[in-house]
């Protein structure tokens, strides 16, 4: 369920310090009912995630041609990322969270963990369009649980940024996000029965 952004806002994360200058573009509830020890399985699920997964075909289709447009027009070559055209987040962390573990590696999206806490994972990820940041936290919910929340914070990279930006607003919102959200429903019941 996409959630108002006071519900990222309002929370004290520890993300607020790094990212000042991104625009929260996207807070969701996690379908992901747990306990409080549950948020490492949350973070896995999330590393080995890939588009090409996903149950909904268009939401493939969508992410197929991105790709593809990607590569034609270059926007996502090596010298376009993390380290090359924007310098990594990790070097504005505070001593304890760099001090800390980053997370883990993502088997096939192209993302890089930034910092991991007991309740808060942020990965990052840059391009020619936007240097974007994908948070996880971990909330106790109203039913005495916990569960999980995905916030998308992004720095578009000037006019072209925004456009992209702009441009698959609709596609997220009616598109992807939703059967994102069945998906991860879907994989979190699967590995609470593994676990079981």
């Amino acid at each position: 369920m996409r959630l108002p952004d006071h519900a990222h806002t309002d929370l004290p994360w520890r993300i607020h310090e790094i990212t000042p200058d991104f625009r929260l573009y996207d807070v969701w509830a996690l379908p992901t009912p747990g306990g409080p020890d549950d948020f490492p399985r949350l973070v896995h699920l999330f590393a080995g995630g890939d588009t090409a997964h996903n149950q909904s075909w268009f939401a493939r289709t969508l992410f197929a041609i991105r790709w593809k447009v990607g590569a034609r027009l270059g926007w996502d070559d090596p010298d376009s990322g993390v380290g090359a055209r924007v310098p990594t987040l990790r070097d504005r962390l505070p001593a304890d969270l760099r001090d800390g573990p980053s997370g883990p590696e993502f088997d096939t999206l192209p993302f890089t963990s930034v910092y991991l806490t007991d309740n808060e994972w942020a990965a990052e990820m840059a391009n020619r369009t936007v240097h974007g940041v994908m948070h996880i936290g971990w909330i106790a919910d109203e039913a005495g649980g916990c569960r999980g929340q995905m916030s998308v914070l992004v720095k578009p990279n000037g006019l072209l940024g925004r456009a992209y930006m702009a441009g698959i607003a609709p596609l997220r919102h009616l598109f992807v996000y939703p059967p994102m959200m069945r998906d991860i429903g879907q994989e979190w019941q699967a590995s609470s029965n593994r676990s079981q």
